[in-house]
């Protein structure tokens, strides 16, 4: 395997530890009234559905810690519900995958909700009461508007650095 496709392989799970960082930096346009989208699992669910074998299981869990720790959420919190949803695209991946248009980001919204519900039974339990559903919900709608400009960006990226190195793998 060349530099250059060990690089591409990587890419998937890059794109989706950058949307980590960058959806949880200190800065906010809406004074901190709007949750950030979840950017990382964004790049999990695209990847998951164009290049399976780039994103596995680990590359979500990865993506998944990497959000707990830069979120300061309890450990597990995020990475549980990522693997949650991860669980959910593999299993109905060829139904995720013939999603287009509209169809694609309600596919998407779906999925996200799964991470949101999953995030919200695990808070549930940890912190042993009722979490108010309010902001989680918030969180996902604001995940699914920022998700329509994210995939062409994602799309650019797998045809212009991953989809010409194909071959190669």
């Amino acid at each position: 395997m060349s530099l250059s496709s060990l690089f591409a392989a990587t890419v998937p799970v890059l794109c989706g530890l950058i949307g980590v960082v960058l959806s949880n930096l200190p800065i906010s346009m809406s004074g901190g009234a709007v949750p950030p989208p979840l950017l990382g699992f964004m790049a999990i669910y695209f990847w998951a559905l164009v290049r399976p074998d780039l994103m596995p299981p680990a590359g979500a869990f990865v993506i998944g810690l990497a959000e707990d720790l830069l979120s300061g959420s309890p450990p597990g919190f995020w990475t549980a519900s990522f693997i949650a949803s991860y669980a959910l695209l593999a299993r109905q991946r060829d139904t995720f995958a013939g999603l287009a248009g509209v169809g694609a980001v309600l596919g998407f919204a779906l999925a996200t909700l799964v991470t949101a519900a999953a995030a919200y039974l695990i808070a549930w339990i940890y912190f042993a009461h009722i979490p108010p559903a309010a902001p989680l919900l918030l969180q996902v709608a604001v995940s699914v508007v920022c998700y329509i400009p994210a995939l062409p960006v994602l799309n650019a990226i797998q045809h212009r650095i991953v989809g010409p190195l194909r071959s190669e793998f």
